[in-house]
């Protein structure tokens, strides 16, 4: 993706890559027409940004290393596997200077972006994440391979702490937890109800919010959103257009907001490097993803603690 942005007039070149296993990082380097790093120490001065796509219990290690070397980093999700190792990340971003993005991905969804501008006080809620198995990301559970997607996007649309986590989460095809269903509540009175699975036979992603006279319906894989208000003139403006399909109910307005297409992941990227030749702050902050992550670690004690309440274990 990055080679593919040097080629569309931005000015950012694909400097190498570095992987383990070097079959794999020479097979890379040879359809990008780049070079191959052999460690980590070669980066310095070579490069002023890099991507740390690593498993998670490896992402301090990494990040921490190209950090102190001068360099800009984009931090897969989950940010780190505990609160201690994110807040360390925090620390060594502040210390060193550097600019620290996380890759929470769904917020360059173009129809999250699209419905962003539009979020009042929303208070309830339901998110369906589900995916067919694939042998991939196996080292953490749903919660923090999939459902964190759909925390960091209900965290930041909320904008209130966490008052209450209820949740229950079974293994079905590995050691991990494969299937979640979650509820929140936070201190704003807002509930939200999330489901994550990735033992589904179908492939399913989309978030559904009320708020005051309002429903919005996001379909993350479309990349559409649907508004249906009470009052469409409430909301009238530039960024919504008239009507889509007729109601039912007359005093229902059924509307659609103008979605600019983009492919999320070089969205992802066009606003880390935006941000890394500002200066400027993330998107998505170390902060932002220290939250999702405590929001998730919390989901998976509540889970284990159901888990050992109704004695599933010795089942």
């Amino acid at each position: 993706m990055i080679s593919g942005l040097s080629q569309r007039d931005e000015p950012v070149e694909l400097a190498g890559v570095l992987d383990t296993n070097r079959a794999r990082a020479s097979a890379v380097a040879s359809e990008f027409k780049t070079q191959v790093f052999a460690a980590l120490e070669e980066l310095a001065g070579r490069v002023d940004a890099a991507c740390v796509a690593v498993p998670t219990s490896e992402h301090l290690r990494v990040a921490r290393s190209l950090m102190e070397m001068g360099i800009d980093v984009l931090i897969e999700k989950p940010l780190a596997p505990t609160l201690s190792e994110a807040d360390e990340l925090i620390a060594i971003a502040t210390r060193t200077g550097r600019t620290a993005q996380v890759g929470h991905l769904e917020r360059f969804n173009p129809a999250v972006r699209a419905c962003a501008p539009l979020v009042t006080t929303p208070m309830f809620f339901e998110v369906h994440r589900l995916s067919v198995f694939t042998p991939r990301s196996l080292d953490i559970d749903v919660v923090l391979d999939l459902m964190i997607h759909d925390l960091d996007i209900v965290l930041s649309f909320v904008g209130s702490s966490l008052k209450e986590v209820r949740a229950v989460g079974l293994p079905i095809l590995t050691p991990k937890v494969d299937i979640a269903n979650v509820r929140l509540e936070f201190e704003s009175g807002c509930v939200a109800n999330l489901t994550a699975s990735r033992v589904s036979t179908e492939r399913v992603r989309k978030l559904r919010f009320f708020q005051p006279r309002q429903y919005i319906s996001v379909d993350y894989s479309r990349q559409d959103v649907l508004v249906f208000s009470v009052d469409p003139h409430a909301r009238a403006s530039a960024e919504i257009q008239p009507a889509v399909t007729a109601s039912p109910n007359p005093g229902i307005g059924v509307q659609k907001p103008r979605v600019v297409n983009e492919e999320p992941l070089e969205a992802e990227l066009r606003a880390f490097i935006d941000s890394v030749r500002k200066r400027s702050e993330p998107v998505v902050t170390l902060e932002d993803g220290r939250r999702a992550l405590a929001a998730a670690l919390e989901i998976l004690a509540e889970i284990h603690a159901h888990t050992q309440r109704i004695n599933l274990a010795t089942v």
